[in-house]
């Protein structure tokens, strides 16, 4: 499969826009197998331009065994993208609320270059060393596959500071990093299984952090990725659920409009929503105890001019707040010292008001508070 649809190919230099090129995605993808057993993968491809790269690693999994995920800033190539995955969001990644350690393969070929910061002085990334968009793009993505499962990292070796080093070195093991058959953006691919992070290095992660190094310096030159993988593959893990959440947190207007046209409008089912409001209500099925009196009264359900047997009128109104109670405990620690706990407990609180409307009586336009 070409990795570029025609018309889009003509235009990717003058959009900034250059996929994986299908030479090093094929030795990628015999890189990759599925774990053994009947369970069904999720993958992920954040960056994910017309979806191929990610829609060629199902079928290299199997694809009846595998959901496709994808997200892509650019329209029209998200749009392509959607004829090839499962589920795509057009969106920036950041802008994305997708679910942590739910996915077995994270596909990531970010877009490369520095970051600049916005017109509120934030450039929007945790680090200490050279803010670039790979690093950036990494520590989003990073926390959506689960532990176990394959990273696929395609970016320029420069960006391998030992900031990015470090990161790799700590999350990763079974590191493997090698030169891209395109060798125009001197693009390296880096291999590795999430692991929980590790505080202390062995022998085996130091050799592995400096050996990075060297080639993010340019001191050594990675390996041709091979036509035969040479090692044992790396097995992309059966994903337990489907992600929980996936979706984009704002619209724009072009999506806001196809929402609207797709449900025929914001609320398809208007008496649902606004229905209820205009019902008459419907009197109980037996007389009200003082007890269901009270707890109305309280929950403003019954309110209004309100005449007792004996001729007192009232103008009742009832409301339920919240309130905080503070309760502190103290506790003396091994060393002789006390600590201080102070515990704020939420409280709800119904107030009835009545204002006295009763001819003749002594505390006529008086409010009486309830508590």
């Amino acid at each position: 499969m070409a990795l570029m649809f025609p018309r889009l190919a003509r235009n990717f230099a003058r959009a900034g826009y250059f996929p994986t090129d299908e030479a090093t995605l094929e030795k990628v993808l015999s890189a990759l197998a599925p774990q053994p057993g009947d369970g069904s993968m999720c993958i992920l491809d954040p960056c994910a331009g017309e979806g191929v790269a990610i829609a060629e690693a199902a079928h290299a999994l199997g694809r009846e065994r595998v959901r496709a995920y994808a997200v892509e800033y650019d329209a029209e190539r998200a749009a392509h993208s959607r004829r090839l995955v499962d589920h795509c969001l057009h969106s920036d990644l950041m802008d994305t609320v997708i679910s942590r350690q739910s996915f077995g393969l994270l596909f990531l070929n970010p877009p490369y270059g520095d970051l600049s910061r916005g017109a509120d002085g934030n450039i929007g990334y945790q680090g200490q060393g050279r803010p670039r968009l790979e690093k950036l793009f990494y520590q989003r993505s990073v926390p959506m596959l689960q532990y176990s499962g394959v990273l696929v990292l395609i970016m320029p070796h420069y960006v391998l500071d030992a900031e990015f080093v470090g990161w790799l070195t700590r999350h990763f093991v079974n590191l493997r990093v090698y030169r891209a058959v395109e060798t125009q953006f001197k693009q390296v691919v880096i291999f590795g299984e999430r692991i929980r992070q590790r505080e202390q290095e062995s022998a085996r992660v130091k050799s592995a952090r400096s050996r990075l190094l060297q080639i993010g310096s340019g001191a050594v030159e990675a390996a041709e990725l091979s036509s035969e993988w040479p090692f044992l593959p790396y097995m992309v893990p059966a994903s337990p659920v489907e992600p929980e959440h996936f979706y984009r947190v704002t619209l724009e207007p072009e999506q806001l409009a196809e929402e609207v046209q797709r449900l025929q409008g914001l609320w398809p089912a208007i008496d649902t929503h606004l229905g209820a409001a205009q019902q008459t209500p419907r009197p109980p099925a037996r007389a009200l105890s003082q007890w269901h009196l009270a707890l109305a009264l309280a929950a403003g359900a019954i309110s209004g001019v309100v005449t007792s047997k004996t001729g007192k009128v009232l103008v009742v109104k009832g409301d339920t707040h919240k309130e905080k109670s503070l309760r502190t405990e103290h506790s003396e620690r091994d060393d002789g010292s006390v600590s201080e706990t102070r515990i704020l407990t939420d409280r709800f609180v119904p107030v009835i008001r009545a204002w006295d409307m009763t001819p003749d009586s002594p505390t006529r336009g008086e409010v009486l508070t309830i508590r």
